[in-house]
């Protein structure tokens, strides 16, 4: 080893970075100012250079020339193929107490090196980890991407990686730590050497050997990613089978250190991510290599994955397990189209099977019962989907170039025949630019017919003279097509396969500046395996052409220009950000008048057209006041809302500028709260339901936010003019919780229950109603209707779980459904999918937009611990309770106000054999818990007298007959 620069004197430097490199002198001066660049002062730099052959050694001598003090090259003797024995040299010849590393390629943040070293010195800890930020220097709009940033959103150290296993199995990265160097020293710790993927063993040996480790919610690190290059990174050749092998063999060290270790749930973790993550790095790339590429990856792969302890299989969602059974088996046939929805994965890539009332991926392997439980996918609801709600595989079967025609012919999957055989097929192709263009570019499809399986098509299309792009900006053009049967359309992108593309023909083009700048299409593939085109030169006046453009569009007048239109863009992005919005609403407040008897109405932030705010609405319009509506609305286009009233979509202008101008704000749920409130509007908050579970400052959460945080929330709550209430339950609770003081409370019970109060006083009065939504919804009259009304489940970070029966919905269809109809709704925020074995027993009610029809059709209730319970009670019929994770439920942070299980209105079953039991009798249940139903409906819904709505609009809006 050369090291032409003597070390430099002084007092021991904090930090030492390690920088390595290899054949990239243009780049390595860059590295190093920003380590020179740092706030930290005691940083000294060592240039590892892994025997380069373009200079870059020079580069690293001079940098040492110039920066004697801070500044030391080394040069390895041979290079050694990979970033680990460079870095173990640097850290043989560090000086600092702590020792980081950087590659020439990347830089770090300004303050990565003070933020690394207080929180070491502060914390004691033997290693710091901080955010890395994926930036992609040949993005046109600075792309950037943290790395795992989930980990790093507030400071904390722990004892032992164990307490933090996605630290170990996630952020693998050995350049966005800081390491104490006699810790490294001291536990051996280097990188192996001729081999890849280096990092990976040792950060997991680093962290098992940590003492303490700490972790930083700052930015640390930019690894720069360049995207449009040729020259492959070493971890991005995963076509190279010896990519995949060397990555298997550090998996195996791994294993053999958590072996020794005892450390089994660790090496679950690990599992489970090689399944989830490094297994699907390789499993894209197969599409597009030979039989004998895959054959040799499916031997590797089943040499380590298949003694995965069952728990690791288990943990996959449905497509990756398909993946991986198939790729043991080798079944290429129908691994492919599982990647293809790996990749893309809304993406339906599969004909399906139905056996036994059961959907599967395929027909294949089904005598296996393993096999016949993971090729499962009922409960994706791909069945369950009209086609113009599906996105179909469209595999290219032929491309060929006939004169100035491009023959295209491809495959749309048609699962479970979707398509019938006799439907009316059309079809057509789209040509649109990637980059935002004034052009799109269609052409009719000639044939296309149905084939089973799949609906076959083939076009002739003419891209030389059919296709006229500009040639500057519209570079990349993608292709889809649409497909329509029986008036239903689907668009599908073509997967590119099967078809090399690689060698294919182009064809001749004309832009619209004239082959000056182009003169050819050639067809590629896109990053999520679909059929592309990309304008290229061939002719040699083409070229020069282009390259003429080329340096022009980096000229200055060039340069303006763009930068006008940035600007244009960034103006526009601006004006459409929640920021400016927030900015642009509140300046309304002060110029725009109040429009006198405007109501801005919304349900459930927009989802719906449902609850209360519906029923006041509906008051109104029954009584034909002199009132203009206005509903909001949530996503791409209102469903389900009435067509006489103002509708505006959530969030835009024309939603701000109706609530900057109202009269009265009337929702159930809470408008934007960063969204102030002018003295001339009433806010009348009809809220959305009694609680079981601690809400507002009564929620730990909220009890430890920071004082601006509290009160920001409390300024928001502050808003309400009115709040409904329906008990003094909801006084002690809710108006506690959300400090709303007593002159606010409007005890009117709520105006979503009218209906479900004079209902149980006239039975007869609703029933019109009732048998047109069961007629609507295919509910036989000879039998009784059960409702299911689950509330959602959290998770741990926040969001909320995908909902899963905690009953076997077959075996409920099985044993009553020649006695029930059972209606599943679920929460607004999840989703259902019922197997085809409970067709006409079970119908999914989810997307009702409004329940309260749903309780006065149902004969009984089924629920946990949803609001719903509060609201059903009022019909005085029979409540069954699946408490079946009470303990998890009630003894989560938040807590409830009482024990459901004491008070329960309903028998109360903790297994699915007791809810059946429970079930079995509803003739029983109703008169065993009529007292103690009537007891629950008194205290939690004395307010709800049926006459809600009518006194609120008596009181805001006029008597009934009366005018404003």
């Amino acid at each position: 080893m050369s090291i032409d620069i003597p070390e430099s004197g002084g007092a021991e430097p904090d930090i030492s970075v390690v920088v390595i490199v290899y054949n990239d002198a243009r780049r390595l001066p860059v590295a190093v100012r920003s380590v020179l660049d740092q706030t930290l002062r005691g940083v000294e730099v060592v240039i590892a250079d892994d025997c380069s052959t373009d200079g870059s050694y020079d580069v690293a001598r001079s940098l040492a020339a110039e920066h004697p003090d801070r500044v030391r090259a080394i040069q390895l003797p041979e290079n050694s193929g990979g970033c680990g024995e460079p870095r173990n040299q640097g850290v043989a010849v560090a000086r600092g107490r702590y020792v980081m590393f950087l590659d020439s390629d990347d830089t770090l943040e300004p303050n990565a090196c003070r933020n690394m070293l207080e929180a070491a010195d502060r914390t004691g800890a033997d290693l710091v980890s901080g955010l890395c930020v994926r930036v992609y220097t040949d993005s046109r709009h600075d792309k950037r991407t943290p790395w795992y940033p989930w980990l790093y959103r507030s400071t904390r150290t722990v004892e032992s990686i164990a307490e933090l296993p996605d630290l170990f199995v996630f952020d693998t990265l050995s350049t966005n730590k800081c390491y104490r160097r006699d810790f490294l020293v001291e536990n051996e710790l280097t990188f192996p050497r001729g081999i890849h993927y280096e990092d990976l063993l040792f950060s997991a040996r680093a962290y098992l050997a940590a003492g303490r480790i700490t972790l930083i919610p700052n930015t640390v690190y930019f690894w720069n990613v360049v995207q449009k290059t040729t020259a492959k990174s070493i971890s991005n050749r995963r076509h190279e089978i010896n990519n995949f092998s060397d990555r298997l063999e550090i998996h195996r060290r791994i294993d053999a250190v958590l072996e020794r270790r005892g450390l089994d749930e660790l090496k679950l973790h690990k599992d489970i991510k090689f399944l989830k993550h490094d297994l699907v790095l390789y499993l894209r790339d197969l599409p597009f290599l030979d039989d004998g590429y895959r054959h040799r990856f499916a031997e590797l792969a089943r040499g380590y994955i298949q003694d995965f302890p069952e728990a690791a299989y288990d943990r996959l969602d449905r497509v990756h397990a398909i993946c991986a059974y198939l790729l043991l088996q080798e079944d290429w046939d129908n691994l492919m189209p599982a990647v293809d929805t790996l990749i893309n994965r809304d993406k339906i890539s599969a004909p399906l099977a139905e056996r036994d009332g059961r959907v599967y991926w395929c027909e294949h392997h089904l005598d296996d019962p393993k096999a016949r439980d993971i090729m499962d996918v009922t409960g994706l609801g791909y069945h369950g989907r009209s086609l113009d709600r599906m996105f179909l595989r469209n595999l290219l079967t032929g491309y060929a170039v006939r004169g100035d025609l491009v023959v295209l012919e491809g495959s749309v999957v048609n699962p479970l025949h979707t398509v019938p055989a006799d439907a009316s097929l059309t079809a057509e192709l789209e040509f649109r630019a990637r980059r935002r263009s004034l052009q799109t570019f269609r052409f009719p499809v000639r044939t296309v017919h149905h084939a089973g399986d799949t609906i076959d098509w083939q076009a002739a299309v003419p891209l030389s003279g059919g296709l006229r792009p500009l040639g500057v900006i519209d570079e990349v053009w993608d292709v889809r097509l649409h497909l329509t049967a029986d008036g239903k359309r689907t668009t599908t992108r073509i997967t590119a396969g099967r078809v090399d593309l690689e060698n294919a023909t182009s064809v001749p083009v004309r832009p619209r500046l004239s082959r000056f700048v182009a003169d050819r299409l050639q067809p590629q593939v896109s990053a999520k395996g679909h059929l592309a085109f990309r304008l290229t030169q061939q002719g040699s006046a083409a070229r020069r052409g282009r390259a003429l453009v080329d340096r022009n569009l980096q000229g200055s007048a060039a340069r303006g220009a763009k930068g006008a239109y940035r600007a244009l863009r960034a103006v526009r992005k601006e004006l459409a950000s929640g920021r400016r919005k927030v900015q642009g609403y509140h300046r309304m407040l002060k110029v725009l008048p109040v429009r006198k008897g405007t109501v801005v109405f919304e349900s459930h932030l927009g989802k719906q057209y449902s609850d209360s705010p519906r029923a006041v609405y509906e008051e109104m319009r029954r009584r034909r006041l002199p009132v203009t509506a206005v509903w909001a609305y949530a996503g791409a286009r209102p469903e389900g809302f009435p067509q006489d009233v103002e509708l505006v979509r959530r969030w835009s202008w024309s939603y701000l500028k109706a609530l900057a101008q109202a009269e009265f704000w009337i929702d159930n749920q809470g408008f934007p709260l960063k969204l102030a409130k002018r003295p001339g509007t009433t806010y009348i908050q009809t809220w959305h339901g009694s609680a079981l579970k601690r809400m507002g400052f009564d929620e730990p959460t909220h009890r430890v936010l920071s004082e601006p945080e509290q009160r920001s929330y409390q300024q928001a709550l502050d808003r309400f003019d009115h709040f409904v209430v329906r008990s003094e339950h909801d006084v002690r609770t809710l108006a506690r919780a959300y400090r709303i003081p007593e002159e606010k409370l409007l005890r009117t019970g709520y105006p979503r229950n009218d209906a479900l109060v004079r209902a149980a006083r006239d039975p007869q009065a609703a029933e019109p109603a009732v048998r047109e939504l069961g007629e609507r919804l295919g509910v036989r009259p000879d039998r009784r209707v059960v409702l299911y009304a689950p509330t959602f489940r959290a998770r741990p970070d926040g969001g909320v779980r995908d909902f899963a029966f905690p009953f076997d919905v077959e075996r409920f269809a099985d044993t009553f459904g020649d006695r029930f109809t059972l209606l599943v709704r679920s929460h607004y925020l999840n989703r259902v999918s019922l197997p085809p074995s409970v067709a006409g027993r079970v119908i999914d009610v989810t997307g009702e937009p409004d329940i309260t029809p749903l309780l006065l059709l149902s004969d009984a209730l089924i629920t946990d611990y949803s609001s719903v319970m509060f609201d059903y009670a009022l019909l005085r019929r029979p409540l069954v309770f699946y408490a079946y994770d009470w303990e998890e439920y009630s003894e989560d942070m938040r807590g409830t106000y009482f024990d459901l299980l004491e008070e329960a209105p309903g028998p109360v079953a903790r297994t699915e054999d007791e809810l059946f039991a429970a079930l079995s009798d509803l003739g029983a249940v109703g008169t065993q818990y009529e007292a103690r139903l009537k007891e629950f409906m008194d205290k939690y819904g004395e307010y709800d007298r049926g006459d809600a709505a009518a006194r609120i609009v008596d009181r805001f809006f006029g008597p009934a007959g009366g005018t404003r």
